[in-house]
């Protein structure tokens, strides 16, 4: 069924009080089942797993995954197959957009816990305690809630801006639900069976899983004598260098460094390929050359120069060269140059997002026909002072940043905040990590002592700014499908909890397991295989407004100056050819400081899409059913097959051990 919207000439002509009307007579779906208690329970469930999935992905990447398709597909499938045994009855529409919404919104709670929040604890060396990141969260979260709906009646009611990426998902709605049910099916059990495929590869190669079956089900241990579990070796090369180790065979060096030391190591990553598949292939080969320039040409002169050196760490012991310390010496500093200025280039080289940003909207004229079903603006009028003072409170009773400093910060994260909504609301990019610099370096430039006074509310920025924006973004479908706007906010606010209950405990189980004497410590947040760029981004910017650029090495200096010119003229790039120019500066700068293996897996990834998408471009072929209608469901399956399986092998470690 087309969905019905207005002409260009409508939304230019009609006040809001017309457009209004038409939506209630011709699109609002007063009598269907939305917020049901169903959908409801379906939706936390849903978003806290896939929740749980972003931030293991987030964890190793620095990118926040979106959910959203992913839980209209599993949602869509789980009540038709209920609704044909005879269990339940079919998911509305409009239950399942409301299902979405409450499951992105959990989505998006790992956004601080991957960057503000754990580069707090990577600067200052404290554990947040789990209640304080939970209430923090939730509350600032709630502000962008609160914020979201008086801008909801000018960027979706009155201006009909499109959204982009909540219009596919109305799209996709849509179509699975007047006419292509089977299409539906079809890329259910692409995510199903890939995500089972991927599991058991994960099993196979996690220790704690083959412990559990090896030692506790088959109690191989006894009859072979096994010390530690057989696994198969997701790092391939391994096999190279146990076999090179036997027959004095040749290790590969550059300038004189073992490449392991480099991080230059061959793994077969499943979730990584699936992310690579949805970044695309531009994105991927940047991060794959930032990987390039870095550890292949770069560190080893640096290592070679002695500005990266093993260092004495506590109690005398030598720390030798790895790829953390490479990041951490030295390349940190212009892999984060590159991605503040990218970032900030890019927002100001998109003047359509400025433009008319603080325009008056057209007048509303004549009574206000959706009073009965629209968020009452009278709650956000009392509900941001009020969450506002509250957050305050608990960004200075929890992190010591002072009462003036957190209340200077929020007239500027609102004003941040309505040019992320904006930016989403044209291009479906939010730029919460350049806003959040904005605010990074203004509260930095008046309190340089105290690294959380531009820490924690740059972080309200980004958690502010993002939870308005992507809640828009969900309204927009609901707006196309005739939702009611204030189920959708109450749903967005479950999600937010689900999200928060859900991935604290686990940001702890996963990056902050106790030692032998119960004490947890923050230097087992960064690791080989949780590499948190995010947070080192933030926490090298939280370093340099501390420190000073003066204190860094002079070929750490001259670094970011090149990195700065050569972002800004890659993104200037980008903007003059209406982005037809392939490399992004951020994505280069977000090379630099991931796992190399992990820029190749994404890359392969990608890759392996790109050329599928290419052979396969002829509509209703099977080819170009299955990948290209099915990419987003197969990578959603490599994604969620191996983040599921490993948070399992984490918590089957803590139990058995």
């Amino acid at each position: 069924m087309a969905l019905q919207q207005l002409t260009e000439e409508q939304v230019r002509t009609w006040t809001r009080a017309q457009k209004d009307e038409w939506w209630l007579r011709n699109v609002f779906r007063g009598d269907m089942p939305q917020l049901t208690v169903r959908s409801a329970i379906t939706g936390f469930l849903l978003g806290g797993v896939l929740a749980a999935t972003a931030l293991y992905i987030a964890a190793k990447t620095g990118i926040t995954i979106g959910v959203g398709l992913t839980a209209v597909i599993l949602a869509f499938a789980l009540y038709r197959l209920m609704h044909g045994a005879g269990l339940a009855k079919d998911f509305t529409i409009l239950e399942n957009n409301c299902t979405q919404s409450i499951a992105t919104a959990a989505g998006y709670m790992v956004a601080p816990m991957v960057s503000a929040l754990a580069a707090y604890m990577l600067v200052t060396g404290r554990i947040i305690p789990a209640w304080h990141m939970i209430a923090w969260m939730c509350v600032v979260s709630i502000i962008g809630v609160l914020l979201a709906f008086p801008l909801k009646r000018r960027f979706i009611n009155d201006e009909q801006l499109p959204f982009p990426e909540g219009r596919a998902s109305g799209v996709v709605l849509d179509a699975l639900y007047t006419g292509a049910a089977s299409a539906g099916m079809f890329k259910a059990r692409l995510l199903a069976g890939t995500a089972l495929i991927t599991g058991l590869y994960q099993a196979v190669i996690s220790d704690g899983w083959m412990k559990l079956l090896q030692f506790k089900l088959l109690r191989m241990d006894r009859w072979l004598s096994l010390k530690e579990p057989w696994t198969f070796h997701e790092r391939l090369d391994s096999y190279y260098y146990a076999g090179a180790a036997k027959v004095n065979g040749y290790i590969p060096t550059i300038l004189g460094t073992d490449i392991r030391q480099l991080g230059l190591r061959l793994t077969l990553d499943a979730a990584m390929l699936g992310v690579g598949g949805l970044m695309g292939i531009a994105v991927a080969t940047s991060c794959l050359l930032g990987a390039f320039v870095n550890y292949v040409i770069l560190a080893p002169i640096m290592i070679q120069a002695g500005d990266i050196a093993p260092r004495v760490g506590p109690g005398g012991a030598v720390v030798p060269i790895s790829r953390a310390e490479i990041v951490n010496q030295w390349s940190l500093w212009w892999g984060v140059t590159m991605m503040v200025v990218g970032s900030l280039v890019s927002l100001f080289g998109r003047p359509e997002i400025f433009r008319g940003l603080f325009k008056r909207g057209a007048k509303a004229e004549g009574e206000d026909v959706l009073k009965h079903i629209e968020f009452p603006l009278w709650l956000s009028a009392i509900g941001i002072p009020a969450f506002s003072v509250l957050g305050a409170w608990v960004t200075h009773a929890f992190f010591g940043v002072p009462w003036l400093l957190s209340f200077i910060s929020l007239p500027l994260i609102f004003v941040l905040s309505v040019i992320c909504t904006n930016s989403m609301a044209l291009t479906s990019w939010t730029p919460t990590g350049s806003l959040a610099k904005i605010t990074q370096f203004t509260m930095g430039a008046i309190d340089r002592s105290n690294p959380a006074s531009n820490l924690i509310p740059a972080g309200m920025t980004s958690e502010i700014a993002s939870n308005a924006a992507n809640l828009l973004s969900d309204i927009k479908p609901g707006y196309m499908l005739g939702g009611k706007p204030r189920q959708q906010a109450i749903g967005h606010v479950i999600g937010i909890f689900a999200g928060a209950l859900a991935c604290v405990p686990l940001f702890f189980l996963l990056f902050l397991p106790p030692d032998a004497n119960g004490v947890r410590s923050a230097a087992t947040i960064v690791s080989e295989q949780f590499a948190f760029p995010a947070a080192l981004q933030w926490k090298g910017v939280a370093e340099i407004i501390a420190k000073g650029v003066s204190a860094l090495p002079y070929s750490a200096v001259v670094a970011m100056i090149v990195a700065a010119v050569s972002a800004a003229a890659i993104e200037i790039a980008r903007s003059v050819t209406k982005g037809r120019f392939g490399l992004s500066a951020v994505s280069v700068g977000l090379g630099v400081v991931l796992p190399p293996e992990a820029t190749l897996a994404m890359f392969v990834g990608a890759l392996v899409f790109w050329v599928m998408r290419r052979r396969h471009r002829t509509l209703g072929t099977r080819g170009h059913e299955f990948w290209v209608e099915g990419m987003e469901p197969i990578c959603a399956g490599l994604i969620s097959g191996s983040a599921l399986v490993g948070i399992g092998n984490a918590i089957v470690n803590v139990l058995m051990n």
